[in-house]
């Protein structure tokens, strides 16, 4: 089987590629260099250069608050690139995975989202991930969406780097302790997505690693696992001061992974010593 994977310098496609290889399945990995998913022209003729089984599409403008006031670009890449692969991936009748968010919800309440639920974003980055989901589903019938949230992994920036760097020259850190979610490792998610890609047991779906803690806890766990002594201190959404609106609750059920035969993610803690032992390897810690 032959995989194109948008956005290979980036955190999950890296670990989406090596997946595939690992699998021995061929894996053409593309960014911006070699497709710009805002030029139409660019993703068919890329596309169907690499005359792929299947699309896993992780590229994305992700820049939550930089996107308040890049509108335009946040909506190019993520709705109309979106919709430039959806496109393609019709014409030549290809399965489609498109990698979107949990900030497609409102992140109110305290119950687990669920696939289905109603979506109601109330950011730049959320409205456009939305329209993306929109695109795909208006448009194709072989496709996955799964929603990812707190994501982590060895290639590119994430929390837990940010962290760590942070403990480089800070003595005591403010972290939010109101906003709940589940940390996701790319590493654990790309061997789920693989998993995913080779069946046809298509719809949206939700994929985390297992378990919920708020950003001061995950936090907390990040210096314990590196055994850095650090001061966190938990703050409000309102006290830290964010420039886009985050989702209080991203809590999100992966039910639906069970009840199609797929296997869930670990517990988030088991993720994140595994990728504190990586980043020690690689002397980062």
């Amino acid at each position: 089987m032959k995989v194109l994977v948008t956005g290979v310098r980036g955190q999950l496609g890296y670990d989406v590629v090596n997946e595939l290889e690992k699998r021995g399945m061929e894996a053409v990995g593309v960014d911006i260099q070699e497709m710009d998913i805002t030029d139409g022209e660019s993703v068919d003729r890329v596309v169907r250069a690499s005359s792929p089984d299947a699309v896993i599409h992780c590229a994305a403008y992700t820049a939550v608050d930089a996107a308040e006031e890049n509108e335009e670009l946040c909506r190019r890449v993520n709705a109309d690139g979106t919709k430039n692969i959806a496109r393609v991936c019709r014409d030549l009748d290809i399965k489609l995975l498109y990698v979107s968010t949990d900030y497609v919800f409102n992140g109110e309440g305290e119950r687990f989202w669920e696939p289905e639920d109603e979506r109601a974003p109330k950011s730049v980055y959320g409205q456009t991930k939305y329209e993306g989901e929109l695109a795909v589903q208006d448009m194709l019938d072989k496709y996955f969406i799964v929603r990812i949230a707190w994501v982590f992994g060895v290639n590119g920036k994430n929390f837990v780097k940010t962290m760590l760097n942070l403990s480089r020259n800070h003595d005591s850190l403010t972290v939010v302790n109101d906003q709940f979610g589940s940390p996701t490792y790319t590493y654990d998610l790309a061997r789920l997505l693989v998993d995913m890609i080779l069946t046809e047991k298509y719809g949206v779906y939700h994929a985390t690693n297992e378990g919920v803690c708020s950003w001061y806890d995950f936090a907390c766990a990040i210096f314990r696992e590196a055994g850095i002594e650090m001061d966190v201190r938990p703050v409000t959404t309102e006290e830290y001061g964010a420039r886009a609106a985050r989702p209080a609750n991203s809590r999100m059920s992966k039910e639906k992974l069970t009840e199609n035969g797929f296997e869930r993610l670990p517990e988030w803690q088991d993720a994140l010593k595994r990728y504190i032992g990586i980043l020690k390897e690689q002397k980062f810690i």
